[in-house]
């Protein structure tokens, strides 16, 4: 009886917290956000331009401006150019704080509202490698500019009536839900090509996998498990540099074949040792096949002391302008976001701090229009966390060692002290005297080494976000 009152208070304090933060972080897509047109934006390593003569574009949940007056001043070529930043962002796949989601195994949360921040960046960051893996970089979805264009205040009503709908189609087994307010949609599908269906699915695919229930691969359910691991529990605050090492074990205990072309890397001690990425991407398949696998490669840093260094500003822009970029696991102090690129000296970013309803992505046609973020934010560097984790996507071995040599030169040209953020080391780890990565473990997913570094990463090199 007690066990049972004990839970029931937990579920009733987990609501309370759920529409609290809720409440505290709807601002993210009321606040309007002001780009200059005298300056390129990037985004993960694309480059766009709006510029006009002293004028500012402010993106509000994109409301449409081709009708308004400003774009009777712009030319047709820069319109242009706005429109596939909106494209290309709103492609990107956005995840968030999620409520009433099926239990967390070991506790009473059904939300990850005020905790989960970090480890949402961190599924960002692995699903823009996957759509780079499954999509390419110039792939963007085609219902991009469907997302909602009214007023940003009535977005939350609007997408709990569209996930309402679906739901409700879902159990009336109504063959397509209406998701989105696109009387083409229907059509667009009868007549895609073979490319555009392969593609659908993958974008659908990738969703699915980071899902919120204990089946998904890289849900917020399975991560939690596996960062049990390092000593964390649902609830807990989790780093950058932790959340970059669950997410390599999440990669390698995936088990859908799709899968199994893909490896993570984590850099040891901010130091990248090419023959250990390489030995990753030319093991075995578990199909015995010896193709060679993608590589993400992720790199925990820390640019400054208590607080960042403005010197590595030059360094975060040439990340984000790479190719190979795909994105950085950071923040302000106590909040994460996923940082996307940037303008001038500020940071383009998707914030989690949104909380959603939970959406059953194992239902077919599942609504997609909460996966995508409908506003970008901008952040000055200067308040950027110095406690960071970045990445990189190469496909083979050949893209591998022309990203070596383009960061290398780019950390050295960035870099005003000695010695640069993170390095490039020819060689194995164990060449150097440092504990190779184990492998699998039965029982026991990190070595007792990793324990301690993931330890000594969370509680003093690395401010938690």
């Amino acid at each position: 009886m007690e066990a049972t009152g004990t839970d029931e208070v937990e579920k009733i304090k987990s609501k309370f917290m759920s529409a609290w933060h809720n409440m505290k972080y709807s601002w993210v897509l009321k606040t309007k956000t002001y780009f200059s047109r005298n300056s390129p934006v990037f985004l993960l390593g694309k480059c766009y331009h709006f510029k006009t003569d002293g004028m500012y574009v402010a993106l509000n949940s994109f409301q449409s401006y081709s009708a308004g007056a400003l774009f009777d001043k712009i030319n047709t070529e820069i319109s242009g150019n706005v429109e596939e930043f909106r494209k290309d962002f709103i492609s990107r796949i956005w995840l968030t704080y999620r409520e009433e989601f099926p239990q967390i195994k070991g506790s009473a949360l059904t939300t990850d509202c005020g905790w989960g921040c970090t480890l949402r960046t961190g599924q960002m960051l692995l699903a823009q490698g996957l759509m780079l893996h499954f999509l390419g970089r110039a792939w963007v979805w085609p219902d991009a500019l469907d997302v909602d264009n009214s007023d940003s205040e009535s977005w939350t009503a609007h997408t709990v009536k569209k996930l309402t709908a679906s739901f409700e189609a879902s159990l009336t087994a109504e063959r397509e839900p209406k998701i989105l307010s696109n009387h083409h949609q229907g059509t667009l599908k009868r007549n895609c090509d073979d490319n555009e269906k392969r593609n659908e699915f993958y974008h659908r695919k990738i969703i699915s996998w980071f899902g919120d229930s204990p089946l998904a691969a890289f849900g917020l359910h399975q991560l939690i498990e596996y960062g049990k691991k390092s000593g964390k529990t649902a609830g807990d605050w989790y780093g950058p540099a932790v959340v970059a090492h669950i997410l390599r074990k999440a990669v390698e205990e995936a088990r859908d074949p799709e899968l199994q072309g893909v490896t993570v890397y984590v850099a040891q001690d901010c130091t990248v040792y090419s023959s250990d990425v390489i030995d990753r991407q030319c093991s075995f398949m578990d199909s015995g096949k010896a193709d060679t696998k993608a590589v993400i490669i992720l790199v925990p840093v820390r640019l400054g002391g208590e607080r960042t260094n403005m010197d590595y500003l030059e360094f975060v822009k040439g990340i984000l302008s790479l190719e190979y970029c795909v994105g950085i696991i950071g923040g302000k102090p106590k909040q994460s976001y996923y940082f996307a690129g940037f303008q001038d000296d500020s940071l383009i970013y998707m914030d989690p701090h949104y909380c959603q309803s939970f959406v059953d992505v194992s239902i077919k046609d599942f609504p997609l229009e909460s996966f995508h973020c409908p506003s970008p934010k901008k952040m000055s560097f200067k308040k950027m966390d110095p406690s960071c984790t970045v990445g990189f996507y190469c496909r083979t071995v050949q893209d591998f060692e022309k990203a070596s040599e383009e960061i290398t030169k780019m950390l050295k040209s960035s870099s005003k002290e000695k010695y640069p953020l993170f390095t490039f080391v020819k060689g194995h780890s164990r060449d150097y005297d440092f504990a190779s990565s184990p492998l699998h473990e039965e029982n026991d997913l990190f070595s007792e080494d990793e324990k301690k570094r993931l330890k000594r990463f969370s509680t003093e090199e690395f401010v938690l976000l």
